[in-house]
C-alpha cells in the first residue's frame, strides 16, 4: 500500500525538530500549534515510527529515525524548490535556510566575512552561525542541528567527513612588558617558558591541545589561571597575569580593554591545528551546504580540488 505524505508535513517536521519545541516551529511558521502538531502527527503515522521523543519541560528531540527522515526530508524540499527553475531550464536559485555550526574562538576572525560572502551571492538563502565549543559542534552534527561546522580537528575521531581549510601553528603572546616582548618577532622557547605563570584557553579539547604541546617538550606548565574566552586570555596577558599559547591570530594585537599583547614565534616544532570544515556522516549534502563549502574554500584561499561529500 502506498503510504502519501506532503511537502508541507515534511516542512513543518523540519522546523520542529531545528526547534525542538511545537509552540517555537508554529510561532516560526506562523501557524496554530494544532496545526503543527496534527501534521506532525500525522507524518509519524505515515512513516510507521516516532520521529520526536517527548520531554517534559525540555521540548522535543529527534529519534533516530527522526533524524534520517530529516536528512532525506532536506534533499526532498531542496529538490523540490529547484523544480520550477529545472522545468524553465534556468540555473538553480538557492533558497531556505541554512545553519553552520562555528567553533568560538574562530567566529570572530571568518564568521563575519563569509556570511558577507554568502549572502551576496545567494540572498535567497538565510544563513545562521551555531557557535560553541568543538563537543558541542560534535553533538550539534551528529543530532542535526546543523548541516556542517568550521572548526578545529581537536576530539572529533575518524568518523566525519572534513576538508582543511588552514593549518595554524601555536604561538606565545606575552605582555609588553615581559623581557621577551623587546625583540618583537624573535621566536621564543616553550620549554623555556614553562616555569613561569600560564594563562590557559580552558576548552574541551583545546585545552588537551595545548597541555599535549608542553608533555611534547617534556615540561609541565605552571597553569595560574584558566579562561574559557580567547579574549579573556589576552586581556590576562595584556595584564601581566602570564603568557599564553594560542593559535589563531588577530590583525591587530589590542585587547578589549585596549591594552596590547605581544605575539611571538615557537622556537620548537610543533603540531599545529587545522581549521576543518566538517559535515556528518553518511549523508548527501545540500545544494545551499556546497555553496558554503564553496564560499569557504575562497575566503580560505584554498583551491577547490576534491569535495567532502
Amino acid at each position: 500500500m502506498t503510504r502519501s505524505f506532503t511537502l508541507v508535513q515534511l516542512r513543518y517536521f523540519c522546523a520542529v525538530a531545528e526547534q525542538e519545541n511545537m509552540t517555537a516551529a508554529a510561532a516560526a511558521l506562523n501557524v496554530t500549534q494544532s496545526t503543527l502538531s496534527s501534521a506532525v502527527a500525522q507524518l509519524e503515522q505515515v512513516m510507521g515510527t516516532p520521529l520526536f521523543t517527548r520531554l517534559p519541560r525540555r521540548g522535543l528531540r529527534l529519534t533516530r529515525a527522526g533524524r534520517r527522515l530529516r536528512e532525506s526530508a532536506l534533499l526532498l524540499l531542496e529538490d523540490a524548490d529547484q523544480l520550477p527553475g529545472a522545468v524553465r531550464e534556468e540555473g538553480p536559485v538557492l533558497a531556505g535556510d541554512l545553519t553552520v555550526g562555528v567553533f568560538g574562538p574562530l567566529a570572530p576572525f571568518r564568521a563575519s566575512v563569509i556570511l558577507e560572502e554568502f549572502e551576496r551571492e545567494h540572498p535567497g538563502v538565510t544563513l545562521s552561525f551555531l557557535e560553541g565549543d568543538q563537543e558541542f559542534l560534535r553533538r550539534a552534527l551528529r543530532d542535526g542541528k546543523c548541516e556542517l561546522a568550521l572548526m578545529y580537528d581537536l576530539g572529533l575521531g575518524g568518523e566525519l567527513p572534513r576538508r582543511v581549510l588552514r593549518r595554524v601553528p601555536p604561538h606565545v603572546i606575552v605582555s609588553p612588558e615581559h623581557p621577551l616582548a623587546a625583540v618583537p618577532g624573535q621566536p621564543v622557547s616553550l620549554r623555556e617558558l614553562a616555569a613561569e605563570p600560564l594563562i590557559l584557553l580552558d576548552l574541551p579539547h583545546s585545552r588537551e591541545y595545548y597541555l599535549s604541546l608542553f608533555k611534547l617538550l617534556g615540561v609541565a606548565p605552571r597553569i595560574r589561571h584558566r579562561a574559557s574566552g580567547y579574549e579573556t586570555v589576552r586581556a590576562f596577558v595584556a595584564r601581566g597575569h602570564g603568557y599564553s599559547v594560542l593559535n589563531q591570530r588577530l590583525p591587530h594585537d589590542l585587547t578589549y580593554a585596549g591594552s596590547p599583547v605581544v605575539p611571538l614565534p615557537v622556537a620548537e616544532e610543533l603540531p599545529p591545528i587545522e581549521v576543518l570544515l566538517v559535515r556528518p556522516g553518511g549523508t548527501r549534502p545540500t545544494l545551499k551546504s556546497k555553496a558554503f563549502e564553496e564560499i569557504c574554500l575562497r575566503v580560505y584561499g584554498v583551491t577547490p580540488v576534491v569535495s567532502i561529500d
